[in-house]
């Protein structure tokens, strides 16, 4: 049974929030927004849900003042403004928290809550007496549990998140935008993120929460509005919707499943480490004497939860990061190479991270496509950058992988997540790897996305493509692996069969609910 909405009184939202009446947007070659309406009522949480690159960002940015309208208007608690940067929507109580982190790990919470916004002392000095107190008094009244003088590198991916929010409440804003607020959380970070939205909501606050994840949607909103290319589809209660109704109207179509039914692995290794550590700073073993070996036409599934020695494992490989062991690629031994040696000898990389090891986010997408693959045709003929080999790449790639861009010019920070990921697993699949790694493929993508990068990982297996798949979709390991092992404090705890697992059981087992004391 759905839980009660968060909302406060009824007689407390009589008037909106905010009132989107006739929004329209357009960049060159592409209408972002088409004639877009949207009411948010005072003290709710209203969901807005789209696919990657249906208009969701550049609506929010228009929102806090980002981006200008061309046509349109925008009221916040009943009238009219005309925001003409980020400073004038902060001044009319609007904040937003963006998907990507905001923040400055080497300063305190303090210094990072108050940058840009210091409270002076005799119109001089920083008064951290004054900022200290303040940011005390909002943490213990949103219950939010931040320190003042902790460095934010010493934080939890959930602590960092509720910096941010804190950061909009010490400029005093009203109206919060959080974008994806859920992508980088494991579970229990999110039900602390949900009790932090409902004392928000509680004492008069507004939401507008964007996310991918429609089951965490359907828990948290009071209203949900459908955008669809551009366009508002529909707006919807979510006490009488299901997550699949929901995706269907998100991408006017049905919905298909990662579901792989026909075993393609074959006999022939393609990839196989063994006795794989990895020592954290600290000298710990974040990896711990991992064995495995995938075959062509293989999909290995890594199934545990965010921390317990993934990305050290997937980094390893790549030959990011130091590891004792010993990797093959097929019949050689790689464990001294290169990153562009290995790359070189065919392995692909999705990273988990898209904007730190995935993309120069302000350079144009056929630079993108370059990128690991910058020795190799079509990006380079002999010593030479081949440049028109790069960007006639680059547009076969965006039509195939359906990255939906003005053209191929444009900036990778241009494109919403869902796009740079399709460029990334395009210019992946375009290598022609004899392994593929893939951390978390689909993270932060909406399920069109979804639904085609799957597609295209079925495809490469049938060919014989050999998956790394490292995932915290569990529906998606279960659908896509051949295979299937579960990680613990760094270590290979447990073989799965897909198909006979279920997402509980297999959350179970990456808890280590099932190990003996």
């Amino acid at each position: 049974m759905r839980e009660a909405a968060i909302s406060i009184p009824t007689e407390v939202v009589a008037q909106p929030a905010v009132e989107l009446e006739g929004i329209t947007k357009r960049f060159p070659g592409v209408v972002a927004n088409r004639d877009i309406r949207l009411m948010v009522r005072r003290g709710h949480v209203h969901a807005i849900v789209g696919e990657n690159g249906a208009g969701k960002s550049t609506l929010m940015k228009i929102l806090y003042g980002m981006q200008r309208p061309d046509e349109g208007v925008i009221k916040i608690n009943g009238d009219p403004v005309a925001f003409r940067s980020p400073e004038g929507a902060i001044t009319a109580g609007i904040g937003m928290v963006h998907q990507h982190f905001m923040l400055a790990d080497n300063l305190t919470v303090l210094e990072n809550v108050v940058l840009g916004s210091e409270p002076r002392k005799g119109g001089i000095a920083i008064d951290f007496r004054a900022a200290r107190k303040k940011i005390k008094e909002i943490s213990d009244a949103y219950g939010l549990g931040i320190e003042p003088d902790m460095l934010v590198e010493e934080l939890g991916v959930g602590a960092r998140q509720r910096v941010e929010i804190l950061k909009v409440l010490f400029r005093g804003a009203r109206i919060l935008i959080l974008d994806e607020p859920t992508a980088v959380l494991v579970p229990q970070e999110v039900e602390e993120l949900f009790d932090n939205l409902r004392v928000l909501v509680g004492q008069g606050l507004t939401i507008i929460f964007i996310s991918h994840k429609l089951d965490e949607v359907l828990s948290v909103a009071d209203a949900i509005t459908v955008i669809r290319r551009g366009e508002t589809v529909a707006e919807v209660d979510p006490s009488a919707v299901t997550a699949r109704q929901l995706a269907e109207l998100m991408v006017g179509s049905e919905l298909p499943s990662p579901e792989t039914r026909d075993s393609t692995v074959t006999d022939v290794v393609a990839l196989s480490v063994e006795g794989l550590t990895v020592r954290a700073p600290d000298g710990r073993a974040a990896v711990d004497q991992v064995a495995f070996t995938i075959h062509k036409g293989e999909v290995l599934g890594i199934a545990g939860v965010e921390g317990n020695g993934q990305a050290e494992l997937v980094e390893a490989i790549m030959g990011m990061r130091p590891a004792d062991g010993t990797i093959h690629l097929a019949d050689a031994d790689i464990s001294s190479w290169s990153t562009l040696r290995r790359r070189e000898g065919g392995i692909g990389y999705i990273p988990e991270d898209r904007h730190r090891h995935g993309l120069l986010l302000e350079a144009p997408l056929w630079e993108n496509r370059i990128l690991g693959h910058q020795t190799r045709r079509p990006n380079a003929k002999g010593p030479w950058i081949d440049r028109a080999g790069a960007r006639g790449d680059t547009e076969r790639i965006a039509r195939e992988y359906d990255v939906r861009t003005p053209g191929i010019d444009v900036d990778a920070a241009a494109l919403s997540g869902g796009n740079q990921q399709k460029l990334i697993v395009g210019r992946e699949m375009s290598g022609d790897p004899v392994v593929l790694i893939a951390s978390h493929p689909t993270r932060g993508v909406d399920v069109g996305a979804q639904a085609a990068i799957w597609d295209h990982l079925r495809a490469a297996r049938a060919d014989g493509l050999a998956v790394l798949l490292v995932s915290a979709d569990l529906d998606e390991l279960i659908g896509l692996s051949d295979t299937l092992k579960v990680i613990l404090r760094g270590r290979i705890v447990a073989d799965v069969d897909p198909s006979a697992v279920t997402p509980e059981q297999l959350g179970s087992a990456m808890t280590g609910a099932g190990e003996e004391s």
